[in-house]
């Protein structure tokens, strides 16, 4: 296990440090004065950290690429706000030389233990359509195996491993805690849609080394992807009620709410509207979580308003510790 985690970098202001990061991008840009210098971002399974190499660079450039592992030396500072790397040096590191645990950020929770929770809402459902088809993707030994390990995206909400399922399930629980309150709703159906509406992300999302989006993901996209999965397990499951595969469907091409959010549709059904409202709750309480441990990272004391956060377009304020702050 390495030394310095990305976390730990309040600890080491104004000192130098010799680590090992996954190099999650790479520029070359130009100085004010004239020259070039390398903008990088490093990363580990605590976080990112921005990190600058102005000179000497060539060698580094030669040999590192984004998503390989690097060795690095350098300084730890804060820039407007937030820690910063200065390198002096950085070299190409082989996999032999890290232990990948050190890198990719997982899950707190028994990932076993939540595939055994999510297995066993779908095993209580009475509509037995509904059962075997999500079962169809729950059983699929590729589907089943990225769908306990994938994150839910590259770098918003529940980016690490097994974010996927943590994130699928936390959202089942909600919408079942939320289903007697809208006799509207079909519960079965909603969660059903809850556990299937982000299933294209495993095809969408690559996270060897890093987090990153593959070709696929890039041109088609998780909803569309989602969509295709479906109709493929479907052939195998005829005959299924044309009515339940419309409603299914419809749940995962709208589950992002507005077209300016990438939905190919809006929600029009009762399952369809709680789907996407809830989804979107569950992803922002995440993010916002998020957002808070990131204060306490860069050594503030968590009680104020947070920078500006681009995702959610407005500052943040974690309400608990500003009540409790004296």
């Amino acid at each position: 296990m390495k030394d310095f985690f990305i976390a730990d970098a309040a600890k080491f202001d104004n000192e130098s440090v010799t680590s090992y990061f996954v190099l999650s991008s790479l520029q070359v840009r130009e100085k004010k004065q004239g020259g070039q210098f390398l903008a990088l971002m490093l990363a580990d399974k605590t976080g990112t950290m921005e990190a600058r190499m102005w000179d000497e660079f060539a060698d580094s450039l030669a040999s590192c690429a984004e998503g390989c592992y690097v060795k690095v030396q350098g300084q730890i500072s804060k820039y407007q706000g937030k820690y910063q790397i200065t390198l002096s040096k950085m070299r190409f590191a082989a996999e032999s030389e890290i232990d990948a645990g050190d890198y990719q950020p997982s899950t707190r929770y028994d990932v076993d233990e939540m595939w055994a929770e999510l297995r066993g809402y779908v095993s209580a459902f009475a509509n037995e359509d509904l059962k075997r088809l999500v079962f169809a993707f729950l059983d699929d030994e590729e589907i089943g195996g990225a769908y306990r390990v994938a994150p839910a995206a590259k770098s918003l909400h529940h980016a690490w491993l097994g974010g996927l399922l943590e994130h699928v399930l936390t959202l089942v629980r909600v919408c079942r805690a939320t289903v007697p309150f809208y006799p509207e709703v079909d519960g079965e159906l909603l969660v059903t849609g809850a556990i299937l509406h982000d299933i294209g992300k495993i095809k969408e999302l690559a996270w060897k080394s890093s987090f990153s989006y593959t070709l696929e993901g890039q041109m088609i996209g998780h909803i569309s992807i989602a969509q295709g999965m479906l109709r493929e397990k479907l052939i195998g499951l005829e005959p299924f009620p044309a009515k339940l595969r419309v409603l299914v469907e419809h749940m995962i091409l709208s589950h992002h709410g507005k077209y300016e959010f990438g939905s190919p549709k809006l929600p029009m059904t009762p399952e369809a509207i709680l789907l996407s409202a809830l989804d979107d709750l569950e992803a922002k309480m995440q993010n916002m979580r998020a957002e808070f441990a990131k204060e306490l990272a860069n050594g503030k004391s968590g009680s104020g308003m947070t920078e500006w956060v681009r995702s959610m377009d407005r500052p943040l304020l974690n309400s608990k510790a500003f009540l409790a702050d004296e």
